[in-house]
């Protein structure tokens, strides 16, 4: 399975200057807590690591450690532009994907497999928690319009996977049509294509904000301990 995890992020909501998968957490950058699970997960042969230029040589100088291969991808402005161009720079041949945050680093090695099992079936597949608190849909003066089932509702995190050709056809359509989304998943809904949802555990977080930092560095710590 060919992984891209999209690591073009410029850490803004973190405040920290510098991209946030560079920051330090239990003594090892964000990125390399991300990177350790994916090595670690026995489906995932390849890795390309899509980012902006200004950090390849910090984030490549630790990836040239790791057995499996790894490859340096530019992104571009959007989440979206990234894994657009990290699809343009798989192999023609290639025939399934993985879609991962680099910020999700405390990602389970086993989550990759099992959605790696469900791509090769041919699913198109999300990673995602059930939500557990009452969610209000409001207008813009903040006034509540009503209250969504949350049996219904599901917190989308990542790895996503696809079929390398239709994710290719689904970022074609986007751009055609000038739709911009936040996660790939949402490309195949406005397609009306199926995608599946695959439950994990809740603590696969994005580091987002400094208060995800002080739980991925407690997590992490203790893993560390193991």
């Amino acid at each position: 399975m060919h992984l891209l995890i999209a690591a073009a992020g410029s850490g803004k909501r973190m405040g920290a200057g510098i991209n946030k998968l560079l920051l330090p957490v239990a003594g090892r950058p964000i990125i390399q807590w991300t990177l350790d699970a994916a090595i670690a997960a026995n489906s995932i042969k390849w890795i390309g690591i899509v980012g902006q230029p200004i950090d390849k040589d910090s984030i490549m100088g630790f990836a040239k450690d790791y057995s499996k291969p790894i490859s340096w991808i530019n992104g571009g402005r959007t989440r979206q532009e990234s894994v657009q161009l990290g699809l343009a720079a798989l192999p023609r041949d290639v025939k399934h994907v993985l879609i991962h945050d680099g910020a999700r680093c405390l990602i389970d090695p086993e989550l990759f497999n099992k959605c790696s099992e469900m791509v090769v079936l041919g699913k198109a597949v999300i990673a995602a928690t059930p939500v557990t608190d009452t969610i209000k849909k409001v207008d813009s003066n903040g006034i509540i319009l009503e209250t969504p089932d949350r049996s219904c509702l599901w917190s989308a995190q990542t790895p996503q996977g696809f079929l390398v050709n239709a994710l290719r056809q689904a970022h074609q359509q986007a751009l055609e049509n000038k739709w911009e989304v936040t996660d790939d998943a949402s490309l195949y809904e406005r397609l009306g294509w199926s995608v599946q949802i695959l439950e994990s555990e809740s603590s696969n977080i994005k580091v987002t904000n400094k208060f995800d930092l002080l739980i991925a560095e407690a997590l992490l710590a203790k893993k560390a301990e193991q």
